[in-house]
């Protein structure tokens, strides 16, 4: 599947019920982000920027508002319908990595392809290892692997399906300059090339300014936003 999608979210609030009360992660975020475009989600920790790329993904639902992907109402999808938009239409970049610690690096990216039914493709899982200097690592498991590598396998699993929808939690945050700078390098090359939406959640202002357009968000608001020059 190849073609971005467009997002637009309407007053999106999402709420936590806590022992010590109810606890606001996102507050009425209205935002558009038109198809095939990036955009870069910014702003202090706790500010809601994870909350609201897991929204985008379906992983949560909202409180309140409505989450548009396309022609597709998020929010009012089944949890079996959030989970096939999640499989066919979204590569997820988690700063957490979520490999499965009993695939190899290179079955952890395939695995993806065949949760959708879809042929093996070793060349693209190959390419995309290969690209990311992780060819001679391909057979080793996660915990043979440093953050950085495991980063980018996750990144690799991201894309392998060509999602029409990209969403990354600081897809850099546990690599050096160089590594991060080949990461970013792979992860806009291939969104250009497949025509994907792609939301990056980074701390990193030279990441951010490698996208279309950076959106600051303030105690669950959208504080500030702008196209990057």
């Amino acid at each position: 599947m190849s073609g971005g999608v467009g997002i637009r979210m309407v007053d999106v609030a999402k709420y936590y019920r806590t022992a010590a009360g109810q606890v606001q992660a996102v507050a009425g975020v209205d935002l558009e982000v038109e198809a095939g475009t990036s955009v870069a989600i910014v702003g202090p920790s706790g500010c809601g920027k994870s909350t609201l790329l897991g929204l985008l993904g379906g992983l949560e639902k909202p409180t309140r508002g409505e989450i548009w992907l396309g022609e597709v109402e998020v929010a009012r999808l089944s949890e079996a319908g959030r989970a096939r938009l999640r499989r066919d239409e979204i590569g997820f970049v988690f700063q957490s990595y979520d490999l499965l610690p009993f695939l190899s690096a290179y079955e952890n990216i395939s695995f993806q392809l065949a949760l959708r039914g879809a042929p093996d493709g070793e060349r693209g899982c190959k390419e995309l290892l290969d690209g990311l200097g992780l060819a001679e690592h391909a057979d080793k498991l996660p915990d043979q692997l440093s953050g950085g590598q495991r980063q980018r396998v996750g990144i690799a699993r991201a894309l392998v399906h060509r999602p029409r929808l990209i969403l990354a939690d600081e897809p850099t945050g546990e690599l050096d300059s160089q590594s991060a700078a080949s990461a970013m390098d792979l992860l806009i090359d291939a969104q250009r090339a497949i025509g994907a939406t792609m939301v990056v959640v980074t701390h990193d202002m030279g990441v951010a300014g490698r996208l279309d357009r950076i959106v600051r968000l303030r105690d669950g608001r959208v504080a500030l936003e702008h196209a990057v020059a």
